[in-house]
């Protein structure tokens, strides 16, 4: 019961960061921007929000250097494509690229160096119940604020006006144009709200899944968090279940790895990003599925009319 218990810990903590990641894309998504800038986001988070851990000795402060972090480097691919119309999978892959390699210049200084670790919350009488208490009372408080995110983004999108004009603009930004809409000012904020979720994302990748500073630590996930968009189909909800899914994953050939089953390590090791193949492929075959729901201005870039 305990490795069971230790087993679903960790698939939440390594799906947290997933979540947070997706859920943020989700938002751009929606207001029709494609960004592929994820993984660039998140490590920078992830870099930032050590950094300043470190410095500080504060996690807390280190969470929100690694937010503020993500928003402003979001900040840089809304100005290239929202003001200068550039094109949106270029910019973001090239976002990707500058994260990586500015990441690993700034945390040239941090590596080895021990980090401060965001502690577990623990609810007195609630924390000590068999199983369930550990599993949800004495989880770190990224962990919280992700359901809580996913439960708020749902609420925003779909009982809010505010939500309902983001979502038009997604789906068509001429017309929202016509409307008198302000549509760059709308993605701005969409952009910046899913850079800021990026920089969380990677400050609990730093903080709270491993404290410390690893070049590349990011491993990939901003690229899993852009297919859990696709395979939610811009549901928040399903953006909940896919994290978790994939979260297990992850966790799973990490597991057998040390239960010493006779399979390549080098295999077990790509099971998360096979899996996120597998699960596009059989999405795309399902082109009903696929348009449903996706933006129509997703990608297209908007000049209004001067």
């Amino acid at each position: 019961m305990d490795i069971t218990v230790n087993i679903l810990l960790t698939i939440a903590t390594a799906a947290t960061p997933l979540l947070i990641a997706a859920i943020g894309e989700l938002v751009v998504e929606r207001s029709g921007v494609l960004n592929l800038g994820v993984e660039g986001m998140m490590i920078m988070g992830a870099v930032g929000g050590f950094g300043a851990g470190y410095l500080t000795g504060s996690p807390w402060i280190g969470l929100l250097a690694a937010i503020i972090v993500g928003a402003l480097f979001s900040l840089l691919f809304a100005v290239m494509t929202l003001s200068l119309a550039t094109n949106q999978v270029a910019t973001g892959l090239s976002l990707t690229l500058l994260g990586l390699g500015l990441s690993g210049m700034i945390g040239t200084s941090f590596v080895g160096q021990p980090g401060v670790r965001l502690p577990n919350l623990e609810i007195p009488g609630l924390s000590s119940i068999p199983v369930v208490g550990k599993l949800i009372f004495g989880q770190d408080p990224v962990f919280y604020i992700s359901i809580a995110l996913t439960a708020a983004v749902m609420w925003f999108l779909f009982k809010t006006r505010t939500g309902l004009t983001l979502r038009s603009i997604g789906d068509s930004h001429t017309s929202a144009h016509a409307l008198g809409i302000k549509v760059i000012r709308y993605r701005y904020l969409a952009v910046m709200f899913g850079g800021a979720c990026a920089g969380l994302a990677g400050g609990h990748l730093s903080l709270v899944y491993t404290p410390q500073w690893v070049e590349n630590m990011s491993a990939g996930r901003g690229w899993i968090a852009l297919a859990l968009v696709v395979f939610a189909s811009w549901r928040p909800w399903r953006v909940l279940a896919g994290a978790y899914i994939f979260g297990a994953v992850w966790i799973g050939q990490l597991h057998a790895q040390a239960f010493g089953i006779p399979v390549p390590s080098q295999f077990l090791s790509s099971l998360p990003y096979l899996a996120t193949i597998v699960v596009l492929v059989l999405i795309s075959r399902n082109k009903r599925l696929t348009m449903m729901n996706t933006p129509a201005s997703l990608g297209q870039p908007f000049v209004p009319d001067r």
